[in-house]
């Protein structure tokens, strides 16, 4: 069985976890690193101990769609949006420049949950703390890897 190593537990992380799961199906073992504590990247939220409390989106605070991009991938959004992952942006942000055809969404339950969710789709094993200082020629994979 092939093996692929996917380095970072962001949005393109988790994404390319997803394609390659829905390419490959079991063909291929695919393994995620990230160095943080948490999957997200620069779509991070950051909660507090107590989970009833608030939450902090750290990264993007909305999506945004334009037009094309939203018909070219309607199924990630139609996905999202099933999930309760993604919700129409229903209220006003000071400053934000509305553009003809674009679509905002919010995250109820943060921007990291649409990453997770996506690493939790492609069925991959997550390592997180686990920092890649440098590729050599062969990885030779094993020691639980």
């Amino acid at each position: 069985m092939s093996r692929v190593l996917i380095v970072g537990a962001g949005l393109t992380g988790s994404l390319c976890a997803y394609l390659l799961k829905r390419v490959l199906q079991s063909k291929a073992q695919l393994v995620v690193w990230d160095k943080a504590r948490g999957a997200g990247g620069r779509m991070s939220t950051s909660r507090p101990p107590d989970p009833t409390s608030h939450s902090a989106d750290l990264g993007a605070q909305y999506i945004t769609a334009t037009a094309a991009y939203a018909q070219s991938h309607s199924n990630f959004y139609t996905e999202l949006l099933s999930a309760g992952l993604l919700k129409p942006l229903d209220c006003h942000i000071e400053g934000l420049q509305h553009k003809e055809g674009n679509k905002n969404y919010v995250t109820p339950l943060g921007t990291s949950s649409v990453v997770k969710h996506f690493l939790s789709e492609s069925g991959n094993h997550t390592f997180l703390i686990f920092c890649l200082n440098n590729v050599p020629p062969v990885l030779q994979w094993g020691n639980g890897i």
